[in-house]
């Protein structure tokens, strides 16, 4: 059978094999899916063969996003280095003051100095961690983005980092119909949106 590419859909309560056509889900990052609990569901060890399900995700493996086992996860990219560029706005930001009737103007360090306090404090990075999403997806683990927003981001308080914006992965999903003594199943391609850039938003 050909399936068509669905998004991760997070309302999983109903037995796996009932849902027919998923819901997309806006929630980011992707909450933990509720599986159905029965092992019978699972993909066996001949479904799980490397190379004929690398030959069926082709181009859409990105070793950069994903990887096959846990062994391979790199440390480094468990959280993002966090070096954006300031932004234009922010370094075109209008410093001068007024004392005494008199425009006085920020310039050089003292200027420079104020842009980075600013921008540290206002920045909205994406932090990475790999996920484990079990073993109905290959690959099983994927590196999801969240929003660092243990503090406001404003000037004044009141304001906290959210998404912005998301690139989706093309993954497969062990997807049964019938039950678990009667079932058809195969991989079927699916789009897993991980969070690629936040904002300071109210």
């Amino acid at each position: 059978h050909d399936f068509p590419c669905l998004r991760i859909f997070s309302h999983l309560g109903a037995p796996q094999h009932l849902l027919l056509r998923p819901s997309p889900s806006d929630q980011l990052p992707v909450p933990k899916l509720r599986e159905d609990p029965d092992p019978g569901f699972d993909p066996s060890d001949q479904d799980l063969t490397e190379s004929t399900l690398r030959k069926k995700l082709g181009r859409n493996f990105d070793p950069d996003f994903m990887s096959v086992s846990a062994g391979n996860l790199s440390i480094t990219g468990e959280r993002s280095a966090l070096t954006e560029r300031i932004p234009d706005e922010l370094r075109h930001l209008d410093l001068a003051t007024t004392h005494y009737g008199l425009q006085v103007e920020v310039g050089g360090k003292v200027r420079r100095k104020i842009m980075h306090f600013l921008w540290a404090h206002t920045r909205c990075p994406v932090a990475y961690a790999w996920k484990d999403l079990g073993a109905r997806f290959w690959p099983r683990f994927v590196k999801e983005g969240r929003c660092v927003s243990e503090r406001s981001c404003s000037f004044p308080h009141g304001m906290f980092c959210t998404p912005a914006k998301s690139v989706s992965k093309t993954l497969l999903r062990w997807y049964c119909l019938g039950s678990a003594t009667h079932k058809h199943c195969s991989w079927i391609p699916v789009q897993y949106p991980i969070i690629s850039r936040c904002k300071c938003s109210c």
